[in-house]
């Protein structure tokens, strides 16, 4: 199984994970092979996992930033 070059965006991670994983599911593949996509499949979990914490990290910042909602006064 050729290695797939790495993903650009966690929306792209994604959607190889899930070919990956219907490709593990809906066939018989060779030993090697599995092992490969199984490996490919860790490295993209590692990826989406530090994506989601950056973006986790991002809320938090904004968060302790004060962000009120908007109202907005008839007057203005």
């Amino acid at each position: 199984m050729k290695k797939s070059p790495a993903p650009k965006t966690f929306e792209e991670a994604i959607k190889r994970l899930e070919t990956l994983t219907q490709a593990m599911q809906n066939s018989e593949m060779p030993l090697e092979e599995a092992l490969a996509a199984y490996q490919e499949g860790n490295e993209l979990v590692k990826y989406c996992q530090t994506k989601l914490a950056e973006v986790e990290q991002k809320l938090q910042v904004l968060d302790a930033d004060g962000l009120k909602e908007l109202t907005l006064d008839a007057d203005e």
